[in-house]
Order: structure tokens, then C-alpha cells, then sequence
């Protein structure tokens, strides 16, 4: 089930905010837990018992490091504990990786095996690991009732796509809070913003790439299209979920921390991470690159510490070598930045920004691309490399067809629209037009559900 579906819009939502509001508050999270089990179990049936199983070892584990704190048997089930959870996602995401890549390498014929990820593994498993890991570090206490931690961990706002929510963050809210006539307006309409960018942006400029791509002329003007259309596509996808997930935990009483912030903004590859996914940037910050030092070691450490977060992060995207190129991609540039050119970006208001979108497009072909190859022949096309027209008549007549999409894209990557809103807040014929506003995003968006051929959540396959 996804948020984007007649069934969680008209049936699923409706039914579990029904029977939410109308128990007593000592058994709003068992329901939050068993609607949020039901909809996994709707999309990942054979998985769901794995799924309660993560929230029974953790669960056990956190009460067996609190009751052994200061002790070495603490440490020992930490460490098991880890183990369990990356051992999971290990073999259900990477296994058939690393035989394809012994098979490559070794000229073996060792067989693969009929392994489906889980959808929403990444995101859970980390965020089991930060619980742990905080309940050891004393952060956070060991959460005793069991209900409770397993609504935190399968709370389907952010379940299957994220955005990583830490424990610390809500655990105060699990144990009490109150869902205000105004928390619940603003959750309603940042789901339906979400919704919006989802189904009448990213949706539409997948359409577009598609279209683009099968063209029988194809020129230079048309992959640049692409390549912008790619990162475009995956920030409305993406940040589109991330809205609809904030906007479901408010309804429900919890505040989700931000996961984007503008990224197609930033004035450097530093800045656009601080913006860009930033529950998964902030994790691997806080439990790989400052346990390993940070940058408060010497020079060769540092470049060190950033290798591995950026390998990492590639590799937590997918079982791919062009997501491995990705993460070293972005880890190359930012030692780059930090070392030798980002006081001289912070001079340079305007080229700053094309140097952050262009180096950003890229990461985003080498991110979509299915192999080098191809990223290496559709930048060499992209720049004008291979002889192609810069443009033709087919480029002019697809352009046309998504310009205005390209547009509301464009201005809808940036703060404009909430600038606008923060300064007419106060009046109440913008607060009536805002009201409509919403309505009709939702009302569209339902039609444009009901009419093509759903694309899932682009996230969902990490």
C-alpha cells in the first residue's frame, strides 16, 4: 500500500484516524501499531513477521544493555545486536551483489539465490541500530512497553521510505502527546503538498524522461532535459513522501524532524547535503564519521572518514556499482570542497549555484544510469561530445508538452512559495484561497491517480 492510491486515500487513512480519535489515549499507539502492521502486511506479506521480529530483538536487546549498563556483557549484546540487524539487511539486500561480483572476478559459477528485499528495510533497520545504540550511549532510557517501541519502529508514515526517525526525538511524544485542532490542519495540508508533488510533478516528469528517451532525433538539448528531468523527478518523489510522512505524524501527534530543506538551492556540494536527505546524512554523521573521528584528526584520517561515510551511503542506496560511483562521486568533491575551494564558493553568489546544480544533475545520471557505460555515453551526448544537434523539431515539440510542468518544478524547488505564504499568513482571504488551494491539489491528484498507470515511490526499492 502506498500513500499515493485510492486505497490508503479513501479507505486505509480514513478507517485508521476513525478509530484512533475515538479509543482512549492508554490504546492510541496499539492501534497506530496494528494499522501500521496491517499496512505493511498489505505490500509485504511473507515479510512481516520479519518485520516483528526486528521490533522483538531490539526491544529485548535495549532492556538486556540498560539492566547490564557498565558491564561487558552490555558491550557483548550491543555488538550482537548490530550484528543481527545489519546481518538481516546484508543477506536480503547484498547478497546476490557480492556472488555476481566472486562470480565476475573469479570466473566461478556459484548460483544466486531467490532473495526479495524487503520493502522499507533500510529505513528500519536504522533506525532500530540509533535506538540501540543511544539506549547504550544513555542517551535515550530502554523503552519498556513493548507496544510502544514497536509503534515507533512500524509507524507506517515513515516505515517504508523514511524519513529515519530517531527515538530520542519522539520518545516523549510516544509516551504522551496531544493532537491540537491545529496540528492536525497543518499534517492535512503538508500530506496533500506532498501528494501534490508526488503525482502532478514527479510523476509526470517521469512520463517526460520517457518521452524524451524515445525519441527517434534525439539531441544535446533533449539529454540535458533528462538530466535535469532526473533530479527533479527525484527530489519531488522523494521529498513529496517525506512531506506526506510529516504531515501523517502530525495527524497522529508526533513532529518529524525536516528532511529536506531546498537542496536545489545550495551554493556547494557541502550546503546541498545539509539539505538533502537530511535524517540519513545526520545518521551516518553521527554513528560512522564522528565515532571515527570526524575531522578532529589529522589530514589522511579525515579524507579517511569521509571515504567510508561516502561508500557507505552509496552502498545503503542499493546493491548497485553505479550507486558505490555515486557515493565515492560526492565523497571526491566534498574532500575537494573542504580542502582547496569552498571559502572560494561562499564568494561566488551566482556560480556558486550552477556549480551545485550542474555537479548535482550528474550525480543524479550516474544515480538513474543502470551501468558506467551508459553514464559515460549520456554525459558525453549531454555536453555535446558525439556530434548530436544541440536541437531539433521532435525536442521543441516534447518541450512544449512539459514546459509548464518543468516550470512549476523549477519554482517549486526553490522558497519562493513559502516565502509568499509566511508574509500572507496573517490574511484571511489567503488563508481561504490556501484552504481551496489544497482541495483542488487533492482533488487533481486523485483524478490523475485514477486515470494512469501508478509509478511507486522511487525510494522504495532502498
Amino acid at each position: 500500500m502506498v500513500f499515493s492510491s485510492i486505497t490508503f486515500l479513501y479507505y486505509f487513512l480514513p478507517i485508521i484516524l476513525l478509530l484512533y480519535f475515538i479509543v482512549p489515549n492508554k490504546l492510541k499507539n496499539f492501534i497506530l501499531f496494528l494499522g501500521s502492521f496491517i499496512f505493511y502486511f498489505y505490500g509485504e506479506s511473507k515479510f512481516s513477521i520479519l518485520l516483528l521480529f526486528s521490533c522483538f530483538i531490539n526491544y529485548i536487546s535495549a532492556l538486556l544493555i540498560e539492566r547490564y549498563r557498565n558491564k561487558i556483557l552490555s558491550k557483548i549484546i550491543l555488538i550482537f545486536t548490530i550484528i543481527i540487524n545489519l546481518g538481516a539487511l546484508c543477506y536480503l539486500k547484498y547478497f546476490n551483489f557480492f556472488i555476481e561480483n566472486i562470480n565476475s572476478i573469479f570466473k566461478s559459477n556459484i548460483n544466486l539465490l531467490n532473495i526479495i528485499m524487503p520493502i522499507g528495510i533500510s529505513f528500519f533497520t536504522f533506525q532500530t541500530l540509533s535506538y540501540v545504540i543511544d539506549v547504550y550511549r544513555k542517551k535515550v532510557k530502554a523503552n519498556t512497553n513493548f507496544i510502544n517501541f514497536s509503534c515507533y519502529v512500524c509507524m507506517f508514515p515513515q516505515l517504508i521510505a523514511g524519513p529515519i526517525v530517531r527515538y530520542s526525538d519522539i520518545n516523549d511524544e510516544l509516551e504522551n502527546r496531544k493532537v491540537t485542532f491545529d496540528d492536525f490542519g497543518t499534517g492535512v495540508e503538508r500530506f496533500i503538498i506532498g501528494l501534490g508533488k508526488k503525482v502532478l510533478i514527479a510523476n509526470i516528469i517521469g512520463e517526460m524522461i520517457t518521452s524524451f528517451n524515445n525519441l527517434n532525433n534525439i539531441s544535446v538539448l533533449a539529454y540535458i532535459i533528462i538530466g535535469l528531468g532526473y533530479t527533479l523527478q527525484l527530489y519531488f518523489d522523494f521529498s513529496g513522501y517525506s512531506d506526506m510522512a510529516i504531515g501523517l505524524g502530525r495527524m497522529f501527534g508526533f513532529h518529524f524532524l525536516e528532511n529536506f530543506n531546498y537542496p536545489l538551492i545550495a551554493s556547494s556540494i557541502t550546503d546541498f547535503w545539509r539539505r538533502w536527505h537530511i535524517s540519513l546524512s545526520s545518521f551516518f554523521k553521527d554513528y560512522i564519521y564522528i565515532p571515527l573521528g570526524g575531522n578532529r584528526v589529522n589530514k589522511i584520517k579525515h579524507i579517511r572518514n569521509i571515504f567510508i561515510v561516502w561508500l557507505l551511503t552509496g552502498f545503503w542506496h542499493g546493491a548497485s556499482w553505479n550507486f558505490i560511483i555515486w557515493g565515492l562521486y560526492f565523497g571526491i568533491i566534498l574532500i575537494i570542497e573542504k580542502y582547496f575551494i569552498l571559502n572560494y564558493l561562499n564568494k561566488c553568489k551566482i556560480l556558486n549555484h550552477i556549480y551545485s546544480i550542474v555537479l548535482v544533475v550528474i550525480s543524479f545520471i550516474i544515480f538513474s544510469c543502470s551501468d558506467m557505460n551508459g553514464v559515460f555515453v549520456f554525459l558525453k551526448n549531454m555536453f555535446g561530445f558525439n556530434n548530436l544537434p544541440f536541437i531539433n523539431s521532435e525536442t521543441i515539440y516534447y518541450l512544449r508538452s512539459y514546459i509548464i510542468v518543468i516550470a512549476l518544478a523549477i519554482i517549486g524547488s526553490t522558497p519562493l512559495l513559502k516565502v509568499i505564504k509566511n508574509k500572507m499568513e496573517n490574511n484571511s482571504i489567503f488563508n481561504i484561497v490556501e484552504i481551496i488551494g489544497c482541495l483542488f491539489i487533492l482533488i487533481l491528484s486523485t483524478a490523475f491517480i485514477i486515470d494512469s498507470s501508478f509509478n511507486p515511490f522511487l525510494y522504495f526499492r532502498f
